[in-house]
């Protein structure tokens, strides 16, 4: 678990190069470079800057820090939820 929250963080710094959030560009190189294995439309950038445009709180057209963790809490229990139906329809 401590693995993982490392990873997330790191991820965003890297990601923001020593900024505080992402701009769009940062923000769709994360999302095409991290994120592509699991979420669909990751090729379109009009689908990466909705996303943006959703996730961005307080209209300054970047993704901060705690945006950028509604995404990561959004993809884990869309996972979650994923992962549960599956079982569910093997037993």
């Amino acid at each position: 678990m401590e693995s993982a929250i490392k990873t997330v963080v790191t991820t965003f710094l890297k990601s923001a190069g020593g900024k505080d959030s992402l701009d769009s560009k940062s923000f769709q190189k994360l999302i095409q470079k991290h994120l592509g294995g699991i979420m669909e439309d990751t090729n379109k950038s009009s689908a990466i800057k909705e996303m943006q445009k959703g996730l961005d709180e307080n209209n300054d057209g970047k993704v901060g820090f705690q945006e950028y963790l509604t995404l990561i809490g959004y993809m884990a229990n869309s996972i979650s939820e994923s992962q549960c139906a599956s079982k569910a329809s093997a037993s």
